[in-house]
């Protein structure tokens, strides 16, 4: 988080103890399962540990400001009838630059798209953008939505915070050392590697633009299928983001004052926070002790002036130690990563690799490291994902030093793929696996009727060819095939005469393409036509893996 940007008035006492009140309610209803960890950070579970390298923000400070008692619900305006905000009330603060405002829409507009089960609501990246920076530092954006000066977070150097050794060579944040968080939305550069997004269609994924990064983070409060309609899961997700009790509660805080109603304001007019979770989040240091009151009221009379005590004699200066070196965590003694035993992936389209990919975090020695976090990647041209739709996942080596990619699912789309998996907060090679792949097959094809297809010449064959594919004796569904009318048994040429199935124009064509079995492994072919040339002809099916079906029709005069 960025230095404090100002001071403002400090709430009246009913408001903070109302705050208190709702910051307790929320405590209490903390998801199930969530613990306290002895740095006072919260793990749940295997998916969202206490590492710092593995949340969005790793860790890092935020805004605690509490939202204010009024309702954020516009007033009408008088003579007008429409709403606008009543400064009066203090719901000036519950406004929201209007590019900022605008961005949390249209990446919840997108994730509904792309990820409707997660059901995202864009009060949750507003409340997260106020504690994490005041939303933009009050909306300094341009009218691309990157901020007027860069954003960024404390060094990560373990004095105060996480520890995070550089990731990105100063790529986002400028120090080649440490990582620091970066953007409205503070994603450490580590964790923005794997999900930045271009939220505004520019090409480009960057951190310090509020269109990338609300996207970005709606993208990563959405994965391993969180559902955040429900309470347990955008516990989940909140905590995943910043492991502290605190951040939850302050986070779930300003999502309820945003839901009761909110407007937009100029950019760059935004309320600005000032309480900070690493300065004591206490009273403005510009407060000063209330004089004190007679009893029954009247002027209150001003405290005298203390005396002032002479100055101590000053003691000479304490020799500074030198910083204790910290001890490696597992995750700075890794050097390489060797495969596992992973075998061949390869699967049929829409089918479940029946191979998991296996990595092993080892030290210079090669010695196995647990507890380290191994990032898996899917990359290419595919719609392959892993269990739950992700393209990235992240799992934990166990004290054998592997890691097990969650099962990969394949798509529609055959080819070749690579999984990247690499150790997250550190910058070593990673490794490649190919994945591959192939098309739906067939091995059977059979007629689904016994009629003869018989026509009339120049009519209209009266049976439609159906036929049913299969493989191994099961269904095959989704199977390409290409249907021909062939000049003869030992001849797959095209044939110029005979039987057709009409095309654009009602033109004449004898050969159909990209034609596909359906869910129950059918596929009845378009209507068929004859010419004048009277004859047995033949029809040729086949399909991906091999099948093949000739199918013989008689053009005959009626009666013949």
């Amino acid at each position: 988080m960025a230095a404090q940007f100002g001071r403002r008035v400090v709430k009246g006492a009913a408001t903070t103890a109302v705050a208190a009140v709702a910051v307790a309610a929320l405590s209490a209803s903390q998801a199930p399962g969530v613990t306290d960890t002895a740095q006072g950070r919260q793990s749940t579970g295997s998916q969202s540990s206490g590492d710092a390298s593995d949340s969005a923000t790793g860790n890092s400070p935020y805004y605690t400001d509490l939202p204010p008692l009024n309702s954020p619900t516009a007033t009408p305006s008088a003579g007008t009838g429409s709403g606008t905000p009543d400064a009066s009330t203090g719901d000036t603060e519950g406004g929201i630059p209007a590019t900022v405002l605008d961005a949390y829409k249209k990446a919840e507009a997108a994730l509904r798209e792309s990820k409707p089960g997660c059901n995202l609501p864009w009060q949750l990246l507003a409340a997260i953008g106020k504690v994490e920076s005041g939303q933009a530092r009050g909306g300094r954006v341009d009218a691309d939505g990157t901020t007027l000066s860069p954003i960024l977070g404390p060094v990560l150097n373990g004095n105060g915070f996480a520890r995070i050794t550089d990731t990105d060579d100063g790529a986002y944040d400028g120090d080649t050392t440490h990582d620091r968080a970066v953007g409205p939305m503070q994603f450490i550069p580590s964790t923005w590697a794997w999900s930045g997004r271009d939220g505004n269609g520019d090409g480009k994924k960057d951190p310090n633009n509020i269109y990338d990064a609300a996207l970005a983070a709606g993208g990563y409060l959405c994965r391993f299928g969180w559902d955040l309609s429900t309470r347990e899961d955008l516990h989940k997700a909140i905590l995943s983001y910043n492991h502290s009790t605190e951040y939850l509660n302050t986070v779930l805080t300003w999502l309820e004052y945003y839901r009761k109603g909110v407007h937009e304001v100029p950019d760059g007019t935004g309320t600005l926070p000032t309480d900070r979770s690493d300065d004591g989040a206490g009273a403005s240091p510009d407060s000063t002790p209330p004089a004190s009151r007679p009893p029954g009221g009247g002027t209150p009379t001003p405290k005298p002036p203390a005396t002032p005590k002479p100055p101590a004699t000053p003691k000479p200066p304490a020799t500074p130690k030198p910083p204790a070196t910290p001890d490696p965590t597992p995750t700075e003694t890794v050097d390489h990563l060797e495969d596992a035993g992973t075998g061949k992936l390869t699967a049929t389209a829409g089918d479940t690799f029946g191979e998991k990919i296996t990595a092993r975090t080892e030290t210079e020695a090669g010695k196995a490291v647990g507890k380290v976090r191994v990032r898996f990647t899917i990359i290419g041209d595919t719609d392959a994902a892993f269990t739950g739709g992700e393209k990235v996942a992240t799992v934990v080596t166990k004290t054998t030093g592997v890691a097990t990619a969650p099962a990969l699912q394949a798509g529609e789309k055959t080819g070749g793929f690579t999984v990247r998996v690499t150790v997250v907060g550190r910058t070593l090679p990673g490794l490649d696996y190919t994945a591959t792949v192939t098309a739906r097959q067939a091995d059977a094809l059979v007629r689904t009727g016994d009629a003869p297809l018989t026509c009339v010449p120049g009519g209209e064959f009266a049976e439609r060819v159906e036929v049913k594919a299969t493989y191994k004796d099961a269904v095959a569904d989704g199977v390409e095939a290409t249907a021909t009318l062939v000049k003869a048994a030992d001849d797959a040429t095209e044939n110029d005469k005979g039987p057709y199935f009409k095309g654009a124009d009602d033109k004449p064509v004898r050969t159909l393409t990209g034609l596909t079995t359906d869910k129950d492994g059918l596929l009845k072919l378009p209507e068929l036509y004859a010419d004048d040339t009277a004859g047995t002809y033949l029809l040729r099916i086949t399909t991906s893996g091999g099948a093949t079906l000739t199918v013989e029709l008689t053009v005959a005069a009626a009666g013949s």
